[in-house]
């Protein structure tokens, strides 16, 4: 077996495991309108990224510490009347990228690539990525389903789970860090940019065929495998980058599932 066919056997594998990963993610995050604290997520990750790459820790560690901070941090905002979550959000996204490529300057002869973090790298990803992307997917499915009742309670009904004794504060906490830890997850594979489009857009896609939770995740989780195979073909057939291939895909699925909606009249709306 040549070293391409090793090499292709592992992407392979990898966005296999990380469409499901972010597909069953994603459908909590379209649920709960949290694609733009997702975007501001991945930015903010990026410092805790490149910080573990200079020090020569796991960059799951880093990234993980970073945006568990953050994810802390907007929680606490929330719960706080008068404070404007969404702008303190919003400066995190810019803030975050902003430190991240400081950190990166200030290192003379920088080993890693810059556009490895941000696009990813999915053709370099080692069997430790591998392991690491298969045991955090049973983790957060394996969460997914034993919390599916308090998370579908706080996600829909919010007052009525507080109304009800239920923490909707504590389960909000507990499904932002699972969503830092997914973020943090795939940034081998498709980058800290790009890994917005992989959680959003399948599980939007999803959205827009099916109201039901259980079919909606199952199309979320096809529809992100179907995008990053798709974008790993259309990577090794005309050599273009293959994280901004994957990501183009799932906005394809999210457009083409839009039009075929609309020509059938039957459009859903899709949280922000």
């Amino acid at each position: 077996m040549s070293w391409w066919d090793d090499v292709m056997h592992r992407a392979v594998a990898e966005v296999i495991l990380v469409g499901a990963l972010t597909g069953l993610i994603g459908v909590q995050v379209v649920v709960r309108r949290l694609s733009f604290f997702t975007m501001a997520l991945t930015h903010a990750t990026f410092p805790g990224v490149v910080a573990a790459s200079i020090v020569g820790v796991n960059l799951l560690l880093g990234g993980v510490v970073t945006g568990s901070l953050v994810a802390l941090g907007v929680a606490a905002l929330t719960r706080r009347r008068g404070q404007d979550a969404a702008a303190a959000t919003g400066v995190l996204l810019s803030g975050g990228f902003a430190l991240g490529a400081a950190l990166v300057a200030t290192q003379s002869g920088f080993s890693r690539d810059l556009s490895s973090f941000l696009v990813g790298s999915i053709l370099t990803v080692s069997a430790g990525d591998l392991v690491t992307t298969a045991a955090v997917l049973a983790v957060v499915a394996s969460l997914l389903l034993v919390c599916a009742r308090p998370l579908l309670f706080t996600a829909f009904d919010p007052a009525g789970a507080r109304a009800a004794g239920v923490p909707a504060g504590a389960w909000d906490v507990v499904l932002l860090l699972t969503v830092v830890l997914v973020v943090v997850t795939v940034v081998p594979a498709v980058g800290t940019i790009l890994a917005l489009s992989l959680i959003v857009a399948p599980a939007a896609a999803a959205r827009l065929w099916s109201d039901r939770l259980p079919v909606t995740t199952a199309l979320a989780v096809a529809f992100a495998v179907a995008s990053g195979l798709a974008g790993l073909y259309a990577s090794s057939r005309w050599d273009l980058a293959a994280g901004a291939s994957i990501s183009l895909a799932a906005t394809a699925a999210l457009a083409v599932s839009w039009a075929l909606r609309r020509a059938a009249g039957t459009v859903r709306a899709v949280p922000a």
